[in-house]
């Protein structure tokens, strides 16, 4: 499941390389053309004026995001996006690192608002920032309660809460940063010893597949407006309440409701006798992540597309060999006989060494310990 969250999140980080920069350009228009006040960043320093700025706009950037998170969780197809972050059926610090990598076509709407006020870019990528960062710690189930902190802030136990497919937790604890936002309107609900948190969700993910768990309720909303005779509801499926199906496809195609009471955690087998090998190779992709990082920093969006190309064909053949699928062993076989030579052409001629030495591990281990486990049995 961690090594599924963490997947999920370098798809997320690589593809927002050629992504993430739309909603700054519609920002910055917003910014330049609509903007009710000129603040200077000269603003935003540290007299008494420049701090509450700073608060001001932490603030502002937190009721923002509650209302974009609410609306994630009550509008299908921005949950289509959302969900991935909530497929994970255990609670730790992976999973928040389980990110979507299609958020970014609709969430920067919600964020508009800062930018007709007239906050700077500079300042609203730096309060978000912190935003993000304070919410991967309260991915735990090892903190407990924390008191009145519990009332005011964004907690662990808060958190749970909202990770649940508990009924009652359903649709819960929207907040970033603060649970004020939830506790003024009417979205808070306490985490209870006598109803022990399940995560996850109502419709498991079910594999380790990271390209189909950005995908699935796109997939299931798809399978719904194509089968539907009314076009309004063909249109209206994607913009109605989570959970809502037109009647006709419901009647024809019903789904038998999740009963969390008697929820089981997805469990694989994976490809036998290659457990140690599987976690290398995302050791690998996790080294190759970063490398992908330094090469988009130093030279460009153009310097990363076979790579990630590359990184993303091994994502998929990791999920394949932990589901332990038929076909995973030819897969990841054709990656490192093709692919990865192939390869070779963009990489630099200092790194063809260590490329052939991957390639010359990998193949061995893999025909190793596959043999292993057959003459085992």
């Amino acid at each position: 499941d961690a090594i599924n969250s963490i997947s999920a999140g370098i798809l997320d980080t690589t593809t927002g390389y050629f992504t993430k920069f739309l909603p700054l350009i519609a920002w910055g228009l917003v910014l330049r053309n609509f903007a009710l006040v000129d603040m200077p960043l000269e603003w935003f320093d540290a007299s008494v004026r420049g701090v509450a700025l700073w608060v001001a706009a932490a603030l502002a950037w937190d009721f923002c995001y509650y209302w974009f998170h609410r609306f994630s969780h009550e509008i299908s197809v921005l949950w289509a996006a959302h969900a991935v972050h909530h497929q994970s059926e255990d609670y730790n610090l992976s999973t928040a690192l389980r990110q979507t990598s299609s958020g970014f076509l609709f969430g920067w709407i919600f964020y508009l608002p800062l930018f007709v006020v007239g906050f700077p870019l500079e300042v609203i990528l730096i309060v978000s920032a912190i935003n993000l960062i304070y919410q991967f710690w309260v991915h735990t189930q090892v903190v407990r309660r924390l008191g009145v902190l519990d009332y005011i802030l964004v907690t662990p136990s808060n958190h749970r809460v909202h990770h649940a497919q508990n009924e009652r937790y359903i649709d819960k604890n929207y907040g970033g940063m603060l649970i004020l936002w939830d506790r003024l309107f009417g979205t808070f609900e306490d985490e209870r010893d006598d109803d022990p948190v399940v995560f996850g969700v109502r419709k498991p993910l079910a594999n380790w597949n990271p390209f189909w768990a950005n995908l699935q309720v796109y997939d299931y909303l798809l399978f719904d407006a194509k089968r539907t005779k009314r076009w309004r509801d063909k249109i209206g499926i994607w913009f109605r309440r989570t959970g809502w199906r037109p009647a006709d496809v419901a009647a024809e195609f019903p789904k038998v409701g999740a009963d969390p009471a008697h929820f089981e955690k997805y469990d694989s087998r994976p490809v036998p006798g290659l457990r140690g090998y599987v976690l290398a190779q995302f050791v690998v992709a996790l080294a190759v992540t970063l490398g992908i990082g330094w090469l988009y920093a130093n030279e460009g969006l153009a310097a990363v597309v076979i790579p990630c190309l590359m990184l993303w064909v091994q994502l998929w053949t990791i999920g394949m060999l932990n589901e332990g699928r038929a076909y995973a062993l030819q897969a990841e076989l054709a990656r490192l006989i093709v692919l990865v030579p192939a390869g070779t052409a963009f990489y630099d001629v200092a790194l063809w060494p260590a490329v052939a030495a991957y390639l010359a591990v990998s193949l061995g281990w893999l025909f190793i310990g596959n043999k292993l486990f057959k003459t085992a049995i």
